[in-house]
Order: structure tokens, then C-alpha cells, then sequence
């Protein structure tokens, strides 16, 4: 018989006792300062149900605000060099424009041949044509011009823009001007006159462009012209530039202009047969020159010249002296000395008797005319009154009651 034997219990393992271990001193790289997450800061994934930690809003502003300073800086930038260029264009501009709108006066400018911008443009900065030789460079490469300013003489003025120049220099088309001279004008203004106002030999020139040093060599130059033959060598050139208006190629000399000046005189004198005219009246063509001039400057209009020249005929016959303040007037500005009656000088015909040492002034064709063919009177006096008529006297009282009556103002001016 079989021994049936009960099941064997498994048998139990006894566990191995573990002592309990020392609490474990945490290293000090292990140390880490504990960060408070409060309930706003943690978000929880639904799905995996983790808890995800925000960055502090503080983080987030910092992050935002340097976003802003750099997007500042750089609009900034754009904008300072936006101004820049605006500014740079604007101040280019204005360089271009003409240095004096109201000054019309020209100046001749010599550009020689083999002149490049650079040199052209540094003379008329010199001149004071343009404001700026830098500017006038940049614009003659923008236009791609620099090769083709040519060479030659121009007449430029500051009332003209760079685009202006450049492109009168461009032309290269010889230029002429035009220069008037005026009757009773003398070969140079001394006085206090306003420069604006000035119609003197010299001023016209330099209006014209002449330098001083030009205009003072012409002046002193010995021509050799028929005009100028009875002229003593030791006589300036007063009185011989003629009063006309004249055009000239803008590359004449002041000797040139002169010359031209004494050409029409000398046509005048020839055309009208005044030499022989003046050798009736017992003058040589410089003494006719003298009583013109002198008639010129007392009554520049032509109707009443002949007249004057007659008045200082009948004085000069009768052995009087002229008695014209206009020559004691020229001495005295020439000099620059006080405008006095009493001035003693050869020219002051108010103390001395015959003619001036020379002329006064430049005479027109009327007075030219007038000393050569004087009007027939008997008068010895005559005055420019108040309301600028002429009025003529033959005694000594006529003419203090035609002062008293016509020359109140006047009569009283030095």
C-alpha cells in the first residue's frame, strides 16, 4: 500500500535582517537651495499628470525689455542716418546755389588750357564765384562734366549757380560785355560816394572784371594814338575816355578798351571837323578837350551847352576868369582835399584866370560840339537853378537877383 504523505509545505525563507542605516549626511554638492513653487507657478499636463514649472514673470520682462532696447537702438541708427543724409543733401544743395543773387557784377575768369576741375574749381573759390571747390569737384563727377570744361576767357558773376557756371564753361563760347562810360564821368571816384552809385573810368572796369593792378598799368601806359597827339606827355588820360556804351570780347585788355575809347572820340573830332573848328575859336584840340569837359560837368544836357560855352568865351575875351565851381570841386576830391572856393590850385577857376591845367572829366558829343560852335550872346554869368533850368545874366546884378530868385539850395552846396 502506498503511504500517501501530506503535501510539503513551501518552506519559508527568513528575510536577512537589515539593520537600519544611519541617516545619510548629504554631500555639499548635493546641498541645493530649495526653490518655493507656489500653485500659480506649477501647471499640471492632463495627460501625463506631471507637474510643469513657469519661469518667474520676472525673467519674462527682462527677456521682453532687451528685445525693446535693441530694436530701439537700431531705429535709432536708421534714423540718425536717415537725418544724416537729409542733412548732407540739404547743405550739397545750398553749396550749388549762387553765392550773392543781388551782385550782377562780372568777373573775368581765365581758364587756361590743361586747367583740370580741380584747378578750376579752386580759382573760382579764390574769386569768390562759387562757396565751395569740394562741392563744384562732386558736381562736375555726378554730371560726368570734368572733361568738358573748356578753356578761355568768361565773364562770371556771383548771382550765377554752380549748374550755371559749369555749364557757361561747358559752352565754351567766347564771351562779350558790355561796358558803358559815361559823359562828365571822371577817371576815378575818390570821394565818399556809395560804390553803388559810382560812375568814375575805374569803377566801370572793375564792374567789368579788371583787377586795380590792370586797370592802374592801362592808366599809366603811353599810347600812341592821333587822339592823344597834342596831350602833353605829362597829362594823365582824364577827359579821354569817351562816353558811349561799348561791347567787348571778354578776353580784351584794359589797353585794348581804352584804345577803343579813344578810336570814337577821334571819330567825332574828325567826322565833325572839330580841329579846325577849335583853331577858329584860338584852341588846339587838348584846349578844346578842356573847356568841353569843363562845359560838361556845369550842364550836362545838350541844350544848354552851347550857351555855357558862349558865357566862357565872353569871359575869357573880356579877361575875367572863368568862375566855375565844377573846377575847384575836381581838384578837391582828386586831392582829397575840403571843397573851398578859395582852394588854392591852377585848376580853381574861381581865383585863377584861363583854362585848367587839363581836362576835368569825360565830354560828351554835345559839349564837344558846343565849344566847337558856342551860341551868340552877350552873357557873362549864368547859374543851374533850384528847378535845374539854366539862367543866364549879363551883369553882376542880374545874376545875384537870378540867385535870390532861382538858387536857394543849390547856390549854398560846395
Amino acid at each position: 500500500m502506498n503511504d500517501i504523505q501530506p503535501p510539503r509545505r513551501p518552506e519559508r525563507r527568513a528575510s536577512p535582517l537589515v539593520a537600519p542605516s544611519a541617516p545619510s549626511v548629504p554631500s555639499a554638492q548635493d546641498v541645493r537651495p530649495q526653490v518655493q513653487v507656489s500653485p500659480q507657478d506649477t501647471q499640471t499636463d492632463v495627460l501625463s499628470g506631471v507637474s510643469l514649472q513657469t519661469p518667474p514673470p520676472q525673467k519674462q520682462q527682462k527677456a521682453s525689455r532687451g528685445g525693446k532696447r535693441w530694436l530701439y537702438a537700431v531705429l535709432g541708427l536708421l534714423v540718425a542716418l536717415l537725418l544724416s543724409v537729409a542733412a548732407g543733401f540739404y547743405w550739397y544743395q545750398k553749396q550749388l546755389d549762387p553765392v550773392d543773387t543781388t551782385n550782377k557784377a562780372t568777373e573775368r575768369i581765365l581758364i587756361k588750357s590743361g586747367m583740370g576741375p580741380s584747378a578750376i574749381a579752386t580759382l573760382l573759390e579764390e574769386k569768390k564765384l562759387i562757396r565751395d571747390a569740394g562741392v563744384f569737384n562732386w558736381y562736375v563727377r555726378l554730371q560726368n562734366t570734368e572733361n568738358a570744361l573748356q578753356a578761355g576767357t568768361f565773364s562770371l558773376s556771383q548771382s550765377m549757380s554752380v549748374p550755371e557756371i559749369v555749364s557757361h564753361l561747358k559752352s565754351g563760347k567766347t564771351d562779350t560785355m558790355t561796358i558803358t562810360f559815361y559823359p562828365g564821368a571822371t577817371l576815378r571816384d575818390t570821394t565818399s560816394t556809395p560804390e553803388s552809385k559810382k560812375t568814375d573810368v575805374a569803377t566801370m572796369l572793375r564792374r567789368a572784371g579788371y583787377s586795380d593792378a590792370e586797370i592802374d598799368t592801362a592808366f599809366t601806359k603811353q599810347y600812341n594814338h592821333p587822339l592823344l597827339a597834342s596831350k602833353p606827355a605829362s597829362a594823365d588820360l582824364e577827359g579821354y575816355v569817351y562816353g558811349e556804351t561799348y561791347e567787348f570780347a571778354s578776353s580784351s585788355t584794359v589797353e585794348q578798351i581804352l584804345t577803343r575809347t579813344f578810336d570814337e572820340m577821334y571819330k567825332v573830332i574828325k567826322d565833325n571837323d572839330l580841329e579846325v573848328a577849335y583853331e577858329r575859336q584860338g584852341l588846339t584840340v587838348y584846349k578844346g578837350i578842356i573847356l568841353a569837359s569843363i562845359v560838361q560837368r556845369e550842364v550836362p544836357t545838350a541844350s544848354d551847352q552851347a550857351a555855357v560855352a558862349r558865357v566862357f568865351f565872353n569871359r575869357i575875351n573880356a579877361g575875367m576868369n572863368l568862375g566855375s565851381d565844377v573846377t575847384y570841386q575836381y581838384i578837391a576830391d582828386k586831392t582829397g582835399q575840403q571843397r573851398d572856393p578859395g582852394l588854392q590850385s591852377p585848376y580853381n577857376t574861381r581865383i585863377t584866370t584861363g583854362l585848367t591845367p587839363g581836362p576835368i572829366a569825360a565830354p560828351g558829343k554835345s559839349a564837344l560840339l558846343a565849344v566847337a560852335k558856342p551860341a551868340e550872346s552877350d552873357y557873362l554869368f549864368f547859374l543851374s537853378g533850384d528847378d535845374d533850368k539854366t539862367y543866364f545874366g549879363t551883369t553882376q546884378a542880374e545874376h545875384e537877383r537870378n540867385i535870390v530868385e532861382h538858387c536857394q539850395q543849390k547856390c549854398q552846396i560846395l
